[in-house]
């Protein structure tokens, strides 16, 4: 999907992806000191918004204009102290030039893009990274095309752990963890998973990497 078909998906539903943040993201940050952050593929927000409440400085980038402005929107509904610190920037993960100054923090939540692509995100985003910073990527887990539910059906756009570890092996980050970790998800019919039917309840995959920079 280009920018185009996202502005188009993103117009036609209010919060698409809902107004909490990812629970990976608040589990793996929380207790960090805040710094300055950059959320790529930012979407409506949610996340970039959690982490302004928690006393971050926030760059939300996405290429789609249409989420940029929703979460414009949601920012302008928050204490004043908070909407302060965060930014929306309109662009692409795979062009985003390293900052000179770096960041603390780099959250790439959910951004399913061919492999070729997530690696230069991906190696985009650790040169982002100040010394000592933390680099956190989350996404839809290869295995949960046929052992979970949701998410992307294109193979061609999911990963695992270690191909995220791959397209970085260069970078000099420290792995602090990678991992496959299973999201709860509201079950739709056809979507329980196998252990679970008629329990209403079902399970996505996503893989969970987790790294640091040297201070």
């Amino acid at each position: 999907m280009d920018s185009r078909d996202w502005d188009e998906r993103y117009a036609a539903s209010e919060l698409v992806w809902g107004a909490e943040p990812n629970r990976w993201v608040v589990r793996e940050i929380t207790g960090l000191a805040p710094g300055r952050a950059l959320d790529l593929a930012a979407g409506e927000g949610r996340n970039s918004i959690w982490l302004a409440r928690q006393g971050w400085q926030v760059t939300g980038l996405d290429f789609s204009a249409v989420a940029l402005e929703r979460a414009g929107r949601l920012a302008a509904g928050l204490p004043g102290e908070v909407a302060a610190r965060l930014a929306w920037r309109h662009g692409d993960a795979r062009t985003l030039p390293a900052p000179p100054a770096g960041y603390d923090l780099v959250v790439v939540a959910y951004l399913q893009l061919p492999a070729d692509d997530r690696r230069t995100a991906l190696r985009r985003a650790a040169a982002a990274l100040a010394p000592g910073g933390t680099l956190l990527v989350v996404g839809h887990d290869t295995t949960n095309l046929t052992k979970g539910v949701g998410g992307p059906r294109d193979p061609r756009v999911l990963f695992t752990p270690d191909d995220i570890l791959a397209d970085l092996a260069d970078s000099g980050l420290r792995t602090v963890r990678a991992e496959r970790v299973r999201r709860p998800v509201a079950a739709e019919a056809g979507h329980r998973h196998p252990t679970e039917e008629g329990s209403g309840r079902a399970e996505a995959i996503d893989a969970l990497v987790r790294l640091e920079r040297a201070g």
